[in-house]
Parts: C-alpha cells; structure tokens; sequence
C-alpha cells in the first residue's frame, strides 16, 4: 500500500547563504556544447528481454492527497525480472506534471540517494528544485525504490520488539572503544542474519540493478522513448547503472554529487576491503574539513570562532587536540539547570561531518567546536563560560529523547538492503577494526565513520545475495549524454569520484564546482544553469567549464546572499530550497 510521509515545508525557505561568482563568464549565458552524435552502445539482448518481456504497465493516476497538484500511482513489477510472471513487488511512483502540457517534452526522473532516500517526496518538491523551463515541459517523477519508503518495504524483523533488540547494539554514531567495538560488530551481524533469513525475499531483489530495470519499465509505461534523469549521491550510482545497463534508452542525464561505481560495487581484488572504505567519502570528508580550518585560519578569531589564538598552533592542530582529548574520555558538560551531560568522540566527529554537509556549514561547524573547546579544560587563562554557551551546547549536543520503539522504522535495512545486495564485501565482521586501523590516512578522524556503515554486508552473514545485480563494466557510451558534476569540497562524495566516472561513461561531461557541502545543484547560477540546459535541451557546458559556489566559508554575510539572490534571479531556482530539499533526506554517514 502507498503511505503517506511528511515532507518539510520548503515553499517559504528564503535565499540566505552565500557568494562568489561563477568562473565562467558571462553567468547568464553558459557557454554549451551540443553534444556529438556518435553510434552508442546497445542494451544487451539479455538485458532487453528481461524489462522488454514484461506488458507495459497501465498506470491509474489520481490525485496525491499532501501535494497539491502531484498524481499518485502504484504498480506491480517482477520481484525477479528472470520471473517476469512470478511474484510482484509493489512500487510508489508520484508525478508533478507539467504546467504547460501543450509544450511537453516528456518526464524527468529523479532521485536524491540514500540508498532509502523517497524520490516521491523528492518528486513533489519539483516546483522549488526546477525552474519553469523544466517544470513547464517535464512531467517530474519520482519512484520510491523497492523496499522503500512508500513502495513495499524491506522489513528484516517480524517485529519491532525483536528489531528494537539489535537497533540498541547500533545505537552510536560509531564504535570507538572495544566494548563499542564488540556490541556494534554484535548488531551488525544479528542486522545482516536478519535480513538474511526474515527479510531475503525483499532484500534479495534490492539491488541497483532491479531499480534501474524498474525504471526503465515505467519509463515505458509514461511514453518515453528514453530517458531523461538526475540522481543525487547515491542516486548517480543508479544513473551509472541505467546508463551502462540501457545505454540507448538515455536522452539525457545529470548526476551530481558522484560515486564511483567500481568501488561501490567492488571487484575480485579489493572485496577484502570493506565498500565504504573503498568508497573514498572518509578523504573527502577529511579534505573539506582540513581546507575549512584553513581558511579560518585565514581570517583569524574576529571571523571564525575556533581560530587558533597561540602563535605555533594552527586551527588543524588545535582541532587534532581537541580530538586526541575527546577519543580519550568524552567532555563532561554541567548546564546552567546542574543537569550533567556527556558528549564523546564519535558524536562530535558526526556533528562535524552534519555541518560539513551544509553550504553554510561553516559557521556551525566552528562555533561547535569552540563550545567544546570551552568545555575541554584544554583553555589556558579559561575563564567562567556564560549561561548561553551553556544553554548553545546543551541545544547542539544535548541528546534528544530517542523515539517509540514503535511503529517499526525500516529506514536502517532499506539502507543496507542496498549497499548489501550490490556491493562486494570481507567474510567477517572482524576485518572492520584492521581495515580501519589500515585505513589511508588521507580519512582521517571519518574514514572509520564511514566504514562501519557496511559492516552489516559481511559475507558471512549477509548471505543473501541477488544474482542479478549489477558489478559492471560502467564504460559504455550512451545515446543521450550525460553531465557528471563534482563538488571540490564534498564531504560524503569526493569530486575524484566524479572525475573516475566521467573518463568511463563514454558520452559524458564532466564539471567541477569549488563549493561547500553535499552535492553542487543549487549552489551558483553556473551549476544550476549546466544543470536545467542539459536536462532541458541536451547540451552539455563547454569542455573544462569550472563553477564557484556561491557560499564560501567566512565571508562577508551580506556578499553570498547578494550572490545567492542573483542565482535565484538569473536561474529561477530559489539555492535555498534546493538545499532544504536534499538536506531532508541525509545524514551523516549516508550518500
């Protein structure tokens, strides 16, 4: 059955953050390229019979109760497209169609990653994401992914009792200590065995390759001939996989914020290493942080809050301090209502990936940090901290009261549901702890973050396997092409991703962006621009076409929002909602 979900009201989310401009000139008139007729590559035979065999689905729009003007369907595809007229798996799909239906082009097709992301909600958020030269031609549609959100959900539990069992051993953000170290290791296996033995219906047929066959089934059934697309974070992985899968059935593509497929899914000679290692988010997460403290440095205490004030410590030093100290013990803070409290390592290492990932992270980021230094006792000549740091740190980092145990919350299997079933990974739970220990120094502080992740996908307990899913090659050429986009300072999808994707997809163009946070849409009129012709018109930007963000850390407030109000105006798409927008389904640690 389709469920209702809430989503964040962002029609009055007001163009606030920040500010350069775009390297190319002449913002207004992107330079682009018409791209290249060539011969593409085909869909494979195998491949063709498998989506082609299935009746093209009749789809019953009606009315979405939430979203006004937004159409609701559901439809019943093959669980195991080997089957085509076995079980069915029951998928939610919701369409903003297009203002000017007279002028139709044909639909757009988007998700905003995860994996267990809602492209339904997502997809009603269409009027604030696109500007009227998409929303007027395009139908926007988005697929609740099988197993999750809307459409039939992945459930490893029969119950919550017994889900709240295992949720309790993974409640930290991760493991630090070696009795952390044990109980995580301990939830993670009960979490794969589960979903491996309850769950293995759904979450065998999981993988990225059954959501691109999905869609382009329900490409079918909307009466596009190809399709046109734009995924986010993980949602570029199920880009790649339609675009090397169907590489004649796309007309155009954008994907921003980029994994690199190779590694996600992984091979005979790195399954030993765990996939959200392999996956280089930890070096990005690491590279954005150390440049963060460097232009703090820049700027001094009068402009970011955690500079350094000692003349032979940088701000990266005073941060690794702070770090070596919290690993240790966790900071003891004693609020002005004597209500002690506790922050440890691994919580202020996830609140700083929380920070990195916002376009105007910076000042968070550093204002956190600074109230946990005044708390460390690592302060010389500390003095009384006033009632509203006090007040600021108990808001930050005082722990909210966790939820019911109940109604069960499937949103941990439907994200490993997925990683599990596409990716390769070590045989024990055991290899974490020295892959981690190994890990490139480049991750440093987050490379174990993101590592413990996967540790569910062992393969020694997550034995359910998809036999269908998709581990490459990811080097085919497309009909349509396709804009590969990478952000220089993105914390969870590192811009070298994006780099090692665009030289195998062999229709594709890639842009780079020197800007803040998770993904690069929204954050100047130069990506936004790239972004909305190549979904619009098929033409990519110029070859070697370089963005600026408008939001760049510490800078005058009132130069990024005249910035930012200018992408609103040339672009007609509002940064600030697009940001609310894909912010609502993250998460540290998440892509």
């Amino acid at each position: 059955m389709i469920r209702k979900s809430t989503r964040a009201g962002i029609a009055g989310a007001a163009a606030v953050l920040a500010a350069l401009l775009c390297l190319v000139p002449g913002v207004g008139n992107l330079p682009t390229a018409r791209a290249e007729p060539a011969p593409s590559d085909k869909t494979s035979a195998k491949e063709a019979k498998r989506v082609d065999s299935v009746p093209t689905p009749r789809l019953n729009w009606y009315p979405c109760n939430d979203y006004d003007g937004a159409q609701c369907a559901t439809v019943k595809l093959p669980l195991d497209y080997d089957k085509p007229n076995g079980a069915k798996v029951e998928l939610a799909l919701l369409k903003m169609p297009a203002t000017d239906p007279d002028h139709k082009v044909g639909s757009i097709f988007v998700n905003p990653g995860g994996p267990g992301g809602s492209a339904v909600d997502f997809a009603a958020s269409a009027p604030y994401l696109f500007n009227r030269s998409i929303t007027g031609k395009f139908d926007v549609i988005g697929i609740d992914p099988r197993g999750i959100g809307s459409s039939d959900q992945v459930t490893c539990f029969p119950d919550a009792r017994r889900q709240q069992r295992v949720l309790n051993k993974l409640d930290m953000a991760f493991p630090v200590k070696n009795k952390q170290v044990t109980r995580y290791s301990s939830g993670s296996e009960e979490l794969g065995k589960a979903c491996s033995d309850y769950g293995k219906k759904l979450a065998g047929a999981m993988s990225t390759a059954e959501d691109a066959r999905d869609m382009d089934v329900i490409r079918r059934a909307v009466g596009d001939r190809q399709l046109t697309y734009i995924g986010f974070s993980y949602g570029t992985y199920l880009g790649q996989v339609y675009a090397t899968m169907f590489p004649d059935r796309v007309r155009s593509m954008v994907i921003d914020g980029v994994l690199d497929p190779v590694a996600w899914a992984g091979t005979a000679a790195t399954r030993d290493t765990p996939q959200t290692l392999r996956v280089p988010s930890g070096e990005g997460s690491y590279r954005a942080l150390k440049e963060m403290l460097r232009r703090c440095d820049a700027v001094g205490s009068k402009k970011c809050s955690f500079a350094s004030t000692v003349d032979d410590q940088t701000t990266l030093q005073k941060f690794d301090a702070l770090a070596a100290l919290m690993r240790k013990k966790p900071i003891v803070i004693d609020d002005v209502e004597g209500n002690p409290y506790s922050v440890d390592y691994a919580t202020m290492i996830s609140t700083v990936l929380d920070d990195l990932y916002d376009p105007a992270g910076s000042e968070p980021l550093t204002d956190n940090l600074s109230l946990l230094w005044k708390f460390s006792g690592l302060e010389k000549n500390a003095v009384a901290i006033p009632a509203a740091d006090q007040a600021a740190a108990r808001k930050r980092f005082g722990r909210a009261a966790k939820p019911y145990g109940f109604p069960y919350d499937n949103s941990l299997e439907a994200f490993t549901g997925v990683l599990c079933t596409d990716s390769m990974n070590p045989s024990k739970v055991s290899a974490w702890p020295p892959a981690i220990k190994q890990a490139d120094p480049a991750a440093k502080y987050f490379g174990e973050l993101w590592a413990w992740s996967s540790a569910p996908c062992a393969g020694s307990t997550w034995t359910v396997t998809d036999e269908d899913a998709y581990r490459g090659p990811f080097d085919k050429k497309t009909a349509g092409p396709v804009l590969v986009i990478g952000d220089y300072w993105d914390p969870a999808t590192n811009y070298k991703s994006a780099v090692a994707a665009a030289g195998l997809l062999g229709n594709s163009r890639l842009l780079l962006s020197d800007s803040w946070g998770h993904t690069a849409y929204g954050t100047s009129a130069c990506v936004n621009q790239a972004v909305t012709t190549t979904l619009r018109s098929v033409k990519l930007p110029a070859k070697g076409t370089r963005c600026v963000g408008d939001v760049q850390p510490f800078t005058d407030p009132q130069t990024p929002e005249m910035a930012q109000r200018r992408t609103q105006r040339v672009t007609g798409i509002d940064p600030a909602a697009v940001d609310s927008a894909l912010r609502d389904h993250r998460m540290p640690g998440r892509f």
